[in-house]
């Protein structure tokens, strides 16, 4: 193909050796795209059309359209299109068409998915004229006002043979944008690198090219008034052409098309890009390239193709193209991209002429290249990293990137940042002059100490350190450092030594570290011990300063060092580096002497080599950087090392200079570090000895004594409107006020555009709210669903008459409602109508037996209690369970008592007539009063709350009904260095437990406050969900590393492993103690699956397994009887009712969920993308609140707490343990007694 650029990986005929490397557009490279960024997508199958209402008209040739079509083949339409039949190889088609992969596409695996949206946000629309600007120089500037964005992500061909999970099929990737200023539209095509991995359909059980390409469909002929084929542009029509779609380029960029498709005048032809070739492609000089024939052309210029106006004159058809490559000859070989041509009968004998004269057109005049530059890739698998929205990235689109004390600065390639005066760094990192620098970061890795053969383990050990700049002096401390390793880390002063050299002192006409690369790069060291050949390595990774100034590192330790006995000092002499600068790398080595003093007063003086290396990326862009020495000189002295054993730090102390390598060094004090200025000020050197110190920007006083200059309160006004200032040691910091965001310049606060709610204002058109429900799905869009009972598209419902389903138990009665039923067991039988028992079956309770003796006895009987007033006579009131009331009244005198368990009166409660006493539910505990709560736990607010876990600790946030009351959130307990990922309550005892994964364990505590205690620590993988039977007093939990579900009592006593097979990774437990059922997720990737059986272990059996990608939170309602499931991979939150194994979903599009938990008529989930809590009207269907923690990190677990259990809610086991001597187990219409694993012979398990 005539000037365009060959693809990326590729070695052809005509060599030219040039040592360049030219990327291909990846999938990192296309625009943004997913629910998380506003999109919308279509249903899962094949041949799926969603109609989109334009914010603003596209143009396509010469009309004008405010709606389009897209659907699953890999095109939009812009009209409704026909069945796939009728237009699936057949091009072209015979309605407006824009396909970037048209071919038999399929979703319905729910792998792939179509997503689009439109866009009208300033970034991305800069991003997109940048890419049309670049395949259009010439052009005027592109101002877009819109654009319609369309991802085809992870597409697979309908009816290829796979193994049943969809895992082995190949999959393609590609994304069309669709942007249009006030009275032009283009269309942007981008395949990704190795994303188009499959160029061929099925159709008709034949295998067929897929075509790209546009077609403006049927149009009135010139001198009749019936309909023929307009101009169509065809892009790929044959395998090899659909492979060169990833390879090729009109836009400068490979795997990047980009055409005019519409104007609002007149216009006929498709207009492509004019940059066939790369930018690297066409810095090459041509030298010596063997001439290359062009291709014989019919016209000289681009031209669609108009097809004959009579059906019968169409012929195959020649390809006039601009632009080939042939890699035999051009004689041979069919072009691959191109554009259809009428026939040239004159050159084409054998092709009937057209009856009819074409109408003129206008040409484009595009120059065609004489011999085509052909470039041999050096290193074809190498990538560069480069954005296509921003291949000539300018300061206008990145000024965000650079430091806030940093200039930005436009070059011929593109942008670097530069530090302002009176700060240093990279431009990307830049700190004040003088003032001093923090770090902090983590230590993790294995070191082997001396011969030992098991290593000592690190795991987010904290690492401090401290620099004060003006003097080179440089502090480091690493903390929970065992003596079993402690004194023997006392050699490697340099494990925090780079950061010495960061912020080391400059002697004059060289750099520090920072200064040169700022405080983003890797650090790869060795550290080779003699005579032992002990190794270690260290590999650090600098990620630059954070939100609070400091610098952080993260740092992995592998190897073995010798081992310096307990008690022994280390001292190390001063030494001297030679750091070697290169391209984005430095490299360094040395060798270290150290002095080993034994406790018995013995010394041994040891060495080790030291080699590191320091890889960076700086700004190529910069044409005018100072260059570096290659070489400059560390001088480190005074280091200071000590292990302090008592608090288990290793500490080093050292001063950094950084000159010239013949060691001379200034004796002016700002050189030497001698000049008594404040830590935070600079030393500015004057003539001989003489210098001043000048306080660091953001500090003020007399270099002597500084202090710190307050921005947000001097100056309120120095963020701009909308903004929330935070003073910081030596500057300040900007954040936008809630509801706001910072535009792309990133200091402006401009206002979150707030989208339409259809539902809200009314203004949607689903039926009535009582048969139907309008859920709000973002960017003014929104889903009309029917209610449950009720069955239709949501914009018309009739009712479902549950009652010829046999809803109901077969001893009872069906009664249907409009949009429910209801169930009613019939004479002689008990209970809800889903469960009737026969009344004979059941044995009398003690309060029935009570209360038929008192019925039968004669007049003048006395009562239970005693003394008991002689007026009438005492007749008990039992539950529906047959068990005591709390609440016992007497009728004739209106005195009313409580009792307990077994009926006795609790003496101090009874009233007079007309009250009635306060009586606690016989599972609830009366409120524990006692000392002032432990800090550890701090006493939630009363009433109902929601429980969290956040990392190290657990919050809570109170409810008010069905609301979260976000100013009133706190956090509850305080768990440092622990992960805690499971959440539960006991509403009997006020307890909230817990688990943690990093030193696998379960606890609780009271939420009354006090210390947390441990009640399993022995025997546990990764605990990852707790359900509680509160009736029971059992605990059950998953672990994903055992593979298990085990059960206890709450006190951690009595353990069994209640299933161990058929499990891969279950996490969500939920326990419903009432009806003796127990609920899991197992979150497979191979399988995923939702259990139930009940809670003795029998009757398992799968409940969902369809639709299922991550299951992580499970939660049951037992008023509504739903169990509901938020799900990480569909990203939908549903219900089922297990019983009727009704299915519905509550909410799609959500991010990551990891649990959920109900209350009332809203369901709370922690999402891990959104860093929040979640609400969600279950009934509307719909998010209504979200609530995102003061710290931002991952939430784990959710539950909530009540200040009394449900009312009325027994178990089997809920009365003396069932009397079963360890585990009391419940099931429905009974329990089980069983032992625990470890059996002293004392229990026996029975039915």
């Amino acid at each position: 193909m005539a000037g365009l650029a060959r693809p990326c990986p590729a070695v052809f005929g005509v060599l030219l050796l040039l040592a360049v490397t030219v990327n291909c557009v990846s999938r990192s490279d296309l625009l943004d795209y997913g629910v998380q960024f506003g999109d919308q997508f279509l249903d899962p199958g094949t041949d799926v059309t969603q109609e989109v209402i334009l914010d603003q008209a596209v143009f396509f040739f010469d009309n004008q359209f405010d709606k389009v079509y897209v659907n699953t083949n890999g095109f939009v339409s812009l009209k409704q299109p026909p069945p796939e039949s009728e237009y699936l190889g057949k091009m072209p088609a015979d309605f407006g068409i824009i396909a970037p992969f048209l071919g038999d596409l399929d979703t319905s695996d729910g792998i792939g998915k179509v997503f689009f949206r439109q866009d009208a946000n300033p970034d991305v629309l800069q991003k997109i004229a940048e890419q049309i600007g670049q395949a259009f120089p010439n052009e005027d500037e592109v101002d877009l006002t819109h654009a319609l964005i369309v991802t085809w992500e992870n597409v697979a061909t309908r009816g290829t043979a796979e193994r049943g999970d969809g895992l082995n099929q190949k999959r393609n990737t590609f994304q069309l944008v669709v942007a249009s200023m006030e009275l032009t539209t283009y269309a942007i095509l981008l395949y990704p690198k190795d994303d188009l991995q499959y160029f061929s359909t099925l159709l008709e059980g034949e295998s067929r090219p897929a075509e790209a390409g546009f077609s403006q469909g049927q149009i009135k002929g010139w001198f009749s008034w019936s309909s023929t084929q307009g101009p169509y542009y065809r892009i790929a029509t044959d395998e090899d052409s659909v492979r060169d779609l990833a390879q090729l380029t009109n836009s400068g960029r490979r795997g990047v098309w980009v055409y005019l498709i519409g104007t609002s005048s007149a216009f006929d032809t498709i207009t492509p890009g004019r940059v066939t070739t790369t930018a690297a492609e066409e810095s090459v000089p041509h030298q010596g390239a063997p001439e290359v024939p062009e291709p014989a052309y019919s016209e000289p210029d681009e031209t669609p193709d108009y097809p004959p106006y009579e059906e019968e004159t169409f012929a195959p058809e020649p390809f006039t193209t601009t632009t080939a490559f042939p890699e035999a000859s051009f004689e041979s070989e069919e072009l691959a991209l191109h554009e259809e041509a009428v026939p040239d009968v004159a050159a084409q004998p054998g092709y009937p002429r057209s009856s009819y004269p074409l109408p003129p057109r206008p040409q484009p005049a595009l120059a065609q290249p004489v011999n085509p530059q052909l470039i041999v890739l050096e290193d074809p698998e190498e990538d560069i990293n480069v954005n296509v929205f921003s291949y000539y990235e300018t300061c206008a689109s990145n000024r965000h990137k650079c430091s806030n004390f940093a200039d930005c600065r436009d070059y011929a390639s593109g942008y670097c940042c530069h530090c302002k005066p009176g700060y240093y760094g990279n431009g990307k990192d830049c700190v004040a002059d003088g003032k001093p620098q923090r770090m902090n970061g983590k230590v993790n890795g294995r070191v082997y100490v001396g011969s030992s053969r098991t290593p000592v383990e690190f795991s987010n050990n904290d690492l401090h350190s401290y620099v004060v700049a003006n003097d080179g002096r440089a502090y480091v401390a690493v903390s929970t450092i065992p003596d079993s390793v402690g004194p023997s880390l006392q050699p490697l002063s340099s494990l925090g030594g780079v950061i010495g050299w960061a912020f080391a002192l400059e002697q004059p006409g060289y750099e520090n570290g920072f200064s040169v690369i700022g405080g983003v790069f890797t650090r790869q060291a060795e550290v080779t011990f003699q005579p032992g050949g002990e190794k270690l390595t260290i590999s650090q990774e600098f990620k630059g300063i954070d939100e609070h100034d400091h610098l952080v590192v993260s740092t992995q330790l592998e190897g073995r060092i010798p081992e310096v006995p307990q008690g022994a000092t280390v001292q190390i002499d001063p030494y001297y580096e030679i750091y070697q600068y290169s391209s984005n790398l430095i490299t360094s080595s040395s060798t270290r002497d150290y002095t080993v003093t034994l406790p018995d007063g013995s010394v041994q003086t040891l060495m080790y080599l030291w080699r590191q290396s320091i890889s960076f990326q700086s700004c190529p862009h910069a044409e005018a950087s100072r260059p570096l020495p290659s070489s400059q000189q560390l001088s480190v002295d005074q280091v200071f090392v000590m292990y302090d054993s008592a608090n288990q730090l290793i500490r080093y102390a050292m001063t950094n200079k950084v000159g010239s390598i013949s060691g001379n060094q200034q004796q002016n004090p700002c050189f030497t570090g001698r000049h008594g200025c404040d830590t935070t000020a600079v030393c500015r050197p004057g003539q001989g000895n003489q210098f001043t110190c000048e306080c660091a920007t953001g500090f003020t006083g007399d270099g002597r004594t500084c202090l710190d200059i307050d921005e947000c309160r001097d100056t309120p006004q120095i963020c701009g409107p909308h903004t929330i200032c935070n003073n910081q040691p030596g500057t300040f910091r900007c954040e936008c006020m809630e509801g706001f965001q910072f535009a792309s310049d990133g200091h402006t606060c401009v206002q979150v555009a707030l989208p339409i709610d259809h539902c809200q204002r009314g203004s949607h058109d689903c039926d009535v709210p009582e048969r139907a429900r309008c859920s709000y799905t973002g960017a003014s869009s929104y889903i009309c669903s029917c209610l449950p009972g009720f069955l239709g598209n949501g914009r018309t419902c009739q009712d479902i008459d549950e009652c010829q389903t046999a809803r109901c138990h077969r001893d009872a009665v069906c009664h249907n409602t409009e949009g429910s039923f209801t169930c009613q067991c019939r004479p002689g039988f008990h209970g809800d109508g889903f469960t009737c028992t026969s009344i004979s079956d059941r044995e009398k309770t003690a309060c029935e037996l009570h209360r038929e003796s008192v019925q039968d006895a004669t007049s003048g009987g006395y009562g239970i209690f005693r003394p008991r007033p002689a007026v009438g006579q005492y007749v008990p009131t039992c539950d529906p369970y047959g068990e005591y009331e709390p609440t016992q009244c007497h009728s004739g005198t209106g005195q009313c008592w409580c009792v307990d368990r077994s009926g006795q009166e609790i003496p101090g409660t009874r009233s007079g007539p007309g009250n009635r006493p306060t009586c606690l539910d016989h599972n609830v505990s009366p409120t524990v009063f006692g000392p002032t709560p432990s800090p550890v736990v701090s006493p939630v607010s009363p009433g109902v709350n929601l429980l969290f876990a956040q990392s190290g600790k657990i919050e809570h946030i109170p409810l008010d009904g069905n609301s979260m009351m976000k100013e009133e959130a706190k956090t509850m307990m305080h768990l440092p260095d622990r992960v805690v990922i499971a959440v539960a309550y006991d509403c009997v005892d006020k307890m909230v437990y817990w688990s943690d994964i990093t030193q696998p364990s379960i606890s609780r505590a009271s939420m009354q406050g006090g210390q947390p205690t441990a009640i399993i620590t022995k025997d546990l993988g990764s605990p990852e969900g707790i359900a509680i039977d509160h009736l029971s007093r059992n605990m059950y939990w998953t672990d994903s590393r055992l593979d298990h579900i085990e059960v206890s009592t709450l006190d951690g006593r009595n353990r069994r492993v209640l299933f161990d097979r058929d499990l891969i990774n279950p996490r969500a437990i939920i326990a419903d103690p009432k009806n003796g059922r127990l609920y899991w997720a197992d979150w497979n990737r191979d399988n995923p699956k939702i259990e139930v059986s009940n809670m003795d272990g029998t009757d398992r059996t799968v409940l969902v397994k369809d639709d299922l990608e991550l299951p992580n939170g499970l939660t049951f309602d037992s008023h509504s009887r739903q169990l509901c499931w938020a799900d990480a991979g569909t990203r939908k939150v549903e219900c089922i009712d297990p019983y009727t194994r009704l299915r519905k979903k509550v909410v799609d599009g959500v991010h990551y969920p990891f649990s959920v938990v109900s209350y009332g008529r809203n369901l709370y989930y922690t999402d891990w993308r959104r860093q929040a809590v979640v609400s969600v009207d279950r009934l509307a269907e719909r998010e209504v609140d979200e609530f995102q923690p003061q710290k931002k990190s991952r939430a784990y677990g959710i539950t909530t707490s009540y200040p009394q259990c449900p009312e009325a809610e027994v178990n089997y086991c809920s009365r003396n343990n069932g009397g079963c001597s360890h585990l009391c187990l419940p099931r429905p219409q009974g329990f089980t007694c069983r032992c625990p694993d470890v059996n002293d012979g004392s229990c026996f398990d029975r039915e």
